[in-house]
């Protein structure tokens, strides 16, 4: 039974494994773990002599430590040892690799990995991510340590339980290792979205599909142009279909204008006819207009309604509306006549009319306005949302003030819709 209290693979990994005499059986090229409950451990070293390798089983070992490593057996009774796809190795396919960190939102690299003993095993309880690991790995640990007491600063331990981590690699799918459901979805959609930018592609996507869709559809609209097509392109259709259609009309029809037309086409094809066509409306706009930046998602009710039937629509109808600050008064043609923001609707008497609350003197844009006009005018008279109407006055959307935020700080990859 090996002696062993915690350790880090950095530690083990080229250190020499003795023979029951003291001879040299090699030294350690890798470690190869198994699931095990309720962590992974430990299941063979793999160890080097003369340019062959042999598999050691952990069964065979007397003494695991940083200070020695014995075993039972002797050369002629190790087996030789080829490296296969199927095995998890510690050094080929964990440490360096990435994984997420959702405490902190970020992706981070594997540099050590602490090994602790439990039930005469050794199992995986943490990984390093941290200088630590890095100067360990160096073999300059202490000497870090040294150097940080000179300014008065300590050199901090960055840890991140095993229970705790997501491992992106597909080679790690079957140890299990997850972030709990709940702690993915608490997490912003942009901090979602930076980790999957720091990722591959092909990573970026693994990860994005273990998101429920209403997170999916958050942290979609997050990312670059160029990711979005590439993970929407990459999913069968019907499950890119329900992200889409849980994303703000805007927000679709931009990253629909990004994809193949043919997934595109095939997309459309599987929403909700009123869902497609509110998609393809915004789709017919040039995107550095305000056609192009309004979303047809708004509420507007009738002059006649009383502000007590108002309120209650506003309750019914803004769980379906992704930001609301004006109630918009259309008459029976669906033209525009006035507009209240939610404080007057809020402050006035219940049996009051729309009519007799409602603003007239009502700034807005004409679809092909040019975007920089929109943001001027919003600007001017500090508005959250500036109505889109045509010549006839019929009111087709809004653009709100964090489309214009967009406008004016751009993202590094500004799209331009094409139709479909």
């Amino acid at each position: 039974m090996p002696f062993f209290s915690e350790v880090f693979s950095s530690e083990i990994i080229k250190k020499p494994v003795l023979d029951p005499v003291g001879e040299e059986l090699g030294r350690v090229k890798d470690i190869m773990i198994v699931k095990g409950d309720p962590l992974p451990r430990i299941s063979a070293l793999i160890i080097e002599k003369k340019s062959k390798l042999f598999n050691l089983l952990w069964t065979d070992l007397n003494i695991f430590n940083k200070r020695i490593i014995s075993s039972r057996v002797y050369i002629d009774k190790l087996q030789p040892y080829e490296f296969e796809e199927d095995d998890l190795l510690i050094v080929r396919d964990i440490l360096d690799k990435q994984i997420v960190d959702a405490n902190g939102a970020k992706v981070v690299r594997v540099n050590d990995i602490k090994l602790e003993g439990y039930n005469d095993n050794a199992v995986l309880i943490a990984v390093d991510v941290g200088m630590r690991g890095i100067l360990r790995r160096l073999g300059v640990e202490r000497g870090g340590e040294d150097l940080m007491r000179l300014f008065k600063r300590h050199l901090p331990y960055n840890l991140i339980s095993w229970n705790y981590i997501q491992p992106l690699h597909p080679k790690l799918s079957e140890i299990a290792l997850t972030v709990p459901r709940q702690m993915v979805s608490e997490l912003h959609p942009a901090d979602l979205a930076a980790i999957i930018s720091q990722v591959s592609h092909k990573e970026g996507a693994s990860f994005f599909k273990d998101l429920d869709v209403e997170t999916a559809a958050e942290a979609l609209s997050e990312l670059e142009p160029d990711q979005q097509a590439a993970i929407i392109t990459g999913m069968d259709t019907e499950q890119a279909a329900d992200i889409i259609e849980e994303m703000p009309p805007d927000e679709a029809a931009d990253v629909i204008s990004d994809l193949p037309a043919e997934k595109a086409q095939e997309i459309l094809g599987s929403l909700e006819k009123e869902d497609a066509e509110d998609i393809q409306e915004l789709m017919g706009h040039e995107e550095d207009t305000a056609g192009g930046l309004m979303t047809n998602e708004f509420i507007a009710l009738p002059p006649n309604m009383t502000v007590k039937e108002a309120s209650e629509r506003f309750r019914a109808e803004a769980k379906e509306v992704e930001t609301v600050y004006y109630i918009y008064i259309i008459d029976k043609n669906e033209k525009l006549i006035g507009v209240t923001s939610l404080r007057e609707l809020l402050l006035a008497e219940q049996d009051c009319l729309l009519a007799d609350i409602m603003e007239t003197n009502i700034k807005t844009a004409l679809p092909g306005e040019d975007e920089m006009v929109v943001a001027e005018i919003i600007s001017k008279y500090n508005l959250l949302a500036l109505p889109v109407v045509d010549e006839n006055g019929y009111l087709h959307g809004i653009v709100t003030v964090d489309d214009i935020i967009d406008v004016l700080l751009p993202p590094s990859a500004k799209r331009k819709r094409r139709r479909v």
